[in-house]
């Protein structure tokens, strides 16, 4: 008998470093965990080539991605959902 499993899919939330590419974003994943022996809290992060099928996200967002089978060489995730904006403001012009 087969049991039929819904496969689950690892989802990370971060930080978008770079939209430069078609398609493609860079996004930092930092996580935070407490060292086994000394206690002290160490941040350490990797940077994820996420795919945006319609350009939407844009530098400095907070974006959440989740795995998916390998889109090319480096993409392995796929943009889900854009949490927050935080992307650079346009200078204001003055009159």
């Amino acid at each position: 008998m087969a049991i039929n499993r819904k496969s689950v899919r690892k989802q990370r939330e971060g930080v978008v470093v770079s939209d430069a590419m078609d398609k493609t974003v860079v996004v930092r994943v930092e996580r935070r965990f407490h060292h086994s022996v000394y206690g002290k809290v160490i941040r350490q992060h990797a940077k994820h080539y996420a795919h945006d099928e319609k350009n939407e996200a844009r530098k400095g967002d907070v974006v959440r991605i989740q795995e998916v089978r390998p889109l090319s060489r480096l993409k392995r995730w796929r943009l889900l959902e854009i949490i927050r904006r935080g992307g650079v403001t346009a200078p204001v012009e003055s009159t």
